[in-house]
């Protein structure tokens, strides 16, 4: 029972830094909107995460995002996610970019970043930009 909790409480921070990455995402066009924070939820969903742990997670990192000067901070934790769960964090990324049907400097800046960061194929980023661009464009454009 104690490993079973500690082990809890070590993926609860592992992800607690992924969600602080994905904040940062959010805040960094500062215009961080309660959308980008569904967006955020749904993607810890897609990952596993225990919906009853969503609340202090996002709690949580939005303190560790705060008091952070760099993203090596949080990019540990999806460096070391399995290739499906790391390439939703990517797409969630994007959303969260995309969801105000623009992408400013500052944010792709980032994701250029993170491509070299966390490992990912440049081909892999741009098709799941592409992906994410064409899914907002297509909700813009109606």
């Amino acid at each position: 029972m104690f490993f079973k909790k500690d082990k809890k409480n070590n993926e609860n921070e592992d992800i607690t830094k992924v969600t602080a990455l994905l904040i940062h995402a959010a805040k960094i066009d500062e215009n961080y909107s309660q959308q980008e924070e569904n967006i955020i939820k749904q993607a810890l969903l897609k990952i596993g995460t225990n919906k009853d742990d969503l609340k202090e997670i996002i709690i949580n990192a939005k303190k560790i995002e705060e008091n952070s000067i760099q993203i090596l901070d949080f990019t540990k934790e999806v460096k070391n996610m399995n290739e499906d769960k790391k390439i939703k964090i990517i797409e969630a990324l994007w959303e969260i970019i995309y969801s105000n049907n623009e992408a400013d400097i500052y944010e792709t800046s980032l994701m250029r970043r993170l491509t070299g960061l966390l490992y990912i194929d440049s081909k892999v980023m741009g098709d799941i930009k592409e992906k994410i661009k064409k899914k907002y464009n297509d909700v813009f454009s109606k």
